[in-house]
């Protein structure tokens, strides 16, 4: 979904599918795709008809060896390393119409629909990333002696570590909640945007906690305990900023206008 000059702004694509015999020509550029570099299958977004805005735009898959479409090499990123993440190029791509998702203008219908199922899950993985967090600073502030005592009896350590813990469980029944919504075949929107939201930042916010609990160790690379902290950061912005998480909420409440 993502171009060069539609981030958290989507609907703004520039990709184009132009209607031929038997199918259609996709041309344009998508940028930050996760997997791109290395994916055998893609679904694309692109419009058919730019007047239309968000109903003009329709999802195809395309395969990796289809002509005219090409993946990027690998960019660098501060963390996150083992999801490799490239740009897409189309030029001219042949689509047959079989591999058109839903009708012509239902992309959007199929991106809000993927977006609530990705924002209620794709976080369920930093809630055990999370918990060993604690674990290992619970572990540590037992073990590490300071001032001839160990540093977890100290009131700034365990108040601290306490912070984890609520973080931790107020994030795990966010995400439960949004998962039950789901699995039952409710609408989970801002549920969804609620538990994207609250876990993103909470694992920001425990990977600060634990490199401090773990002091300079914590922040050497050597330990482990920074590189959650840098993968961390990724999930405030993939997935819908926290941002327009808060844009989400918002209208959900009756509140504000267009993000």
């Amino acid at each position: 979904m993502t171009e060069p000059e539609s981030g958290s702004d989507a609907y703004a694509l520039r990709t184009t599918a132009l209607r031929t015999s038997g199918g259609y020509l996709l041309s344009g550029s998508k940028k930050l795709i996760t997997n791109a570099p290395v994916a055998d299958v893609a679904i694309v977004f692109a419009t058919t008809n730019p007047k239309r805005g968000m109903w003009g735009v329709t999802a195809f898959l395309v395969d990796r060896d289809t002509p005219g479409f090409q993946a990027g090499q690998p960019v660098r990123k501060m963390g996150l390393s083992g999801a490799s993440m490239g740009e897409l190029h189309l030029e001219n791509c042949f689509v047959p119409e079989e591999n058109r998702l839903g009708g012509e203008g239902a992309g959007a219908r199929v991106f809000e629909s993927s977006m609530e199922w990705e924002r209620s899950c794709i976080l369920a993985c930093q809630i055990g990333a999370m918990e060993r967090q604690f674990e290992e600073c619970i572990g540590h502030a037992r073990e590490r002696h300071q001032f001839g005592q160990p540093i977890g009896n100290f009131q700034s350590v365990s108040n601290r570590i306490v912070e984890m813990k609520v973080r931790l469980e107020s994030a795990r029944l966010l995400l439960y909640h949004a998962a039950w919504k789901k699995h039952n075949g409710m609408s989970a929107v801002m549920e969804a945007a609620m538990a994207k939201l609250y876990l993103s930042e909470a694992f920001v916010a425990s990977g600060l906690d634990a490199i401090r609990t773990f002091g300079g160790y914590g922040f050497l690379t050597e330990c482990g305990i920074e590189q959650d902290l840098r993968d961390a950061v990724g999930g405030t912005i993939y997935s819908g900023t926290s941002d327009i998480q808060r844009n989400i909420i918002a209208r959900q409440l009756g509140l504000g206008g267009k993000p």
